[in-house]
């Protein structure tokens, strides 16, 4: 935004003194950020050197119109302000001063330089440990598959760090808040057992997860007088952006911070606190908030008269469960609802009204279709829907595991050849299923004929056969501009294997590079192929940096290992990157609900799916952990009862759809399905407060369809 777009109260905001110490507040949309954004712009153009700036945020993706910012032409020069979470500083802070702490932190080996792992390796490392445990027959009692059974157990580590209590009481906290089966308190010291045997793991291999690193930068290297020095002297300004979705240490740490400072603003959303089930703390940082003067923006940048009425009438819906005394005709235009007995038919329409947007000039990227959970069915069955009409589209599934992804599932069944040392041989249907996303025009039945009859595994000069040995009915049959293409990535992979690269994140990218994204193949200018492939890549190349440590030797090559971790469902770590790309496509987006939230992107339109689904309201079962318990504000004399969990399911279904509305410009279309998308009713909070506008509309006299 340029300064002469600017409003009145950002103008008004942009005169403090730079020496000022700020509280901004105000709802998403209300254009803070911006603000800060031109902040930041003016103290550096004033003479205030960009690398005294540090920019804190609590999510990587919340940096991005910072980052985009300080990397545009027009930005000052002369260095750059620090754009980080308070966890990537702790991480610089103990690269540099790790000679400082080592010996005294319990590491067995200090001399050693330590090794920070990502969420994959984490999960890699957690899987070691717990082994044993199952084998002795640990957490028999839970269903719960392996993977969520590691980042769980990691979830409550991490929690004692962020929130601040002993890593030693997790199993007590989780036992006394619960009132279940008793079996569960077992569940709760098993877990309380890996915990400890990881961090022991850990300090044994000088390995860092996120909870170490977050402990030993804020519990150690903050309070050595070094460390405090060095940060005191080399950041003078301070922008903390989103500060109720960060965590509690952290706020405990900038209050600390604030004094020294020759300025600071820090920058609130008053209906936020989407990461709770992270450890985001509202409370904490209301307080920490409270010390400055504030600045208060009243006015939303983002939403017409109709959205905000509508917002404020289904706020009063849920909360009250009754309609407000307000006439309706304020909000009713800004929404509207069909319902449909079974999910298929939601969908087309939902794919039909987009379809006549954008034929009155709505730009794809203006519209989010959004759902409580986003299943690989109900992704496949849209994106198939918005291909048959012509419409872009783009999804983003932070927490999907990467071998969900058909591209991934197609560019490891080529790695395995590219690799015969790992004897991995993938089967024919695996065979078929690359071809058919890698090769353009190669459906399934082509696909499958080019895998019958010319993959022969086990062959020493590779498992792919000529297209010219089949016979010449069958080249027909198969076309040969297909065959043309075949024989191209035979031939890259027969030259790849001669390459002796052992890296898989190497291989990832050259046959991306090289062969897949040419014309002729399925990834050609294909956005969605591109984004989940650059994950990979960054995927698997962080992966090798964080297992190649010398005192934990792998015993077979990092690439199969990390490919054998794939296949059992390892979930990658947030990619920024991705994230960007797929957010700046001009494509509609499918995104879950609490994700879009983070991107932090207003659209004109909001399609909401499934308005009936219990999975507004009701937050994910979790056996191993609980995020309101293993919270700062939770008392650990009271017990979870459910009487909390239903305060609790209706305080964040009044955040969510506030949060959504807060990012909606003109309208919502609201769809419900009488059979869920497994073939069940459901009759969930959100569409009960959408029953009761719309029977207040009907007693205003409107005409509405039943819903």
């Amino acid at each position: 935004m340029a300064l002469t777009e600017l409003t009145q109260e950002q103008q008004a905001f942009l005169e403090q003194p730079f020496e000022s110490k700020l509280l901004l507040i105000g709802s998403a949309g209300s254009g803070k950020t911006t603000a800060a954004v031109e902040r930041l712009k003016s103290l550096v153009g004033n003479g205030i050197p960009a690398r005294s700036v540090l920019i804190l945020v609590p999510q990587r993706s919340l940096a991005i119109p910072y980052v985009e910012a300080v990397q545009n032409a027009g930005f000052p020069a002369g260095g750059e302000p620090a754009v980080v979470t308070l966890g990537g500083l702790g991480q610089r802070m103990i690269s540099l001063f790790w000679p400082m702490i080592s010996k005294t932190s319990g590491f067995a080996k200090p001399n050693f330089p330590p090794q920070f792992l990502t969420l994959e390796s984490a999960q890699y490392y957690m899987a070691q440990v717990i082994q044993p445990f199952l084998q002795k027959g640990y957490f028999e009692n839970i269903s719960i598959d392996p993977n969520r059974l590691y980042s769980q157990i990691l979830d409550n580590i991490n929690k004692a760090a962020v929130v601040g209590f002993p890593l030693g009481e997790i199993g007590e906290r989780l036992k006394k808040a619960w009132s279940g089966e008793a079996s569960r308190l077992i569940t709760y010291d098993q877990a309380q057992e890996c915990a400890v045997e990881f961090r022991k793991f850990c300090l044994k291999n000088n390995l860092l997860d996120y909870s170490l690193q977050f402990e030993l930068f804020t519990g150690t290297l903050w309070k050595t007088l070094l460390c405090h020095e060095y940060l005191i002297r080399n950041y003078r300004h301070l922008i903390y952006d989103n500060i109720e979705e960060d965590v509690p240490v952290a706020h405990d740490l900038v209050s600390e911070w604030l004094p020294e400072m020759d300025s600071a603003l820090l920058i609130r959303d008053t209906a936020g606190g989407f990461r709770s089930f992270l450890g985001a703390d509202p409370d904490s940082a209301q307080n920490l908030g409270n010390l400055y003067e504030q600045i208060h923006f009243s006015r939303s940048l983002n939403q017409s008269e109709g959205i905000k009425s509508f917002q404020s009438a289904l706020h009063y819906a849920i909360q009250d469960r009754k309609a407000p005394e307000s006439d309706s005709s304020d909000w009713q235009d800004a929404f509207e609802v069909q319902s449909f007995r079974f999910y298929p038919e939601m969908m087309d329409w939902t794919v039909d009204r987009i379809s006549l947007l954008l034929q009155q000039e709505v730009r794809p990227d203006e519209i989010a279709v959004l759902t409580p959970y986003l299943s690989d069915s109900l992704r496949f069955s849209l994106f198939n829907r918005f291909e048959l009409k012509g419409i872009p589209v783009k999804t983003f599934r932070p927490s999907r595991s990467l071998k969900d992804e058909p591209v991934t599932r197609a560019l490891l069944s080529l790695a395995k050849i590219a690799y015969p040392q790992w004897h991995m041989i993938p089967s024919k249907q695996d065979i078929r299923f690359a071809l058919t996303q890698s090769i353009a025009g190669a459906d399934l039945i082509r696909a499958d004929l080019l895998a019958q009859t010319l993959y022969q595994p086990g062959k020493p000069d590779g498992p792919f056969a000529p297209f010219e040995q089949i016979r010449p009915e069958m080249q027909s049959r198969i076309t040969f501009s297909i065959g043309e293409r075949y024989e191209r990535l035979r031939q890259w992979l027969i030259e790849f294997r001669s390459r002796q690269v052992n890296e898989l994140d190497i291989f990832l990218s050259s046959i991306f590079g090289e062969i897949l994204s040419q014309e002729g193949f399925d990834f050609h200018q294909n956005l969605e192929a591109a984004a989940v492939t650059a994950r990979l890549v960054e995927s698997a190349l962080k992966f090798r940096r964080a297992v190649l440590v010398e005192n934990v030797p792998l015993q077979i090559p990092i690439g199969k290992e990390y490919t054998n971790l794939l296949d059992r469902g390892l979930i990658a770590a947030q990619s920024v990157s991705s994230w960007r790309q797929q957010m700046q496509a001009n494509a509609v987006l499918l995104t879950p609900a609490f994700t879009f939230l983070m991107s932090n992107r207003p659209v004109r339109y909001q399609f909401w799916l499934d308005v009936g689904s219990h999975g507004w309201w009701t937050r994910l079962d979790q056996p191993l952990t609980q995020p309101y318990v293993l919270s700062r504000q939770w008392d650990p004399s009271m017990r979870w009862s459910h009487d909390f969990e239903v305060v609790n399911n209706q305080k964040n279904l009044d955040r969510l759809v506030s949060g959504l509305l807060s990012r909606c410009r003109e309208k919502v279309f609201l769809g419900i399905s009488g059979m869920n998308e497994q073939g069940n009713e459901e009759r969930g909070e959100l569409v009960n407060a959408v029953q009761v506008l719309r029977r207040k509309m009907i007693a205003m006299g409107s005409k509405v369809e039943h819903v």
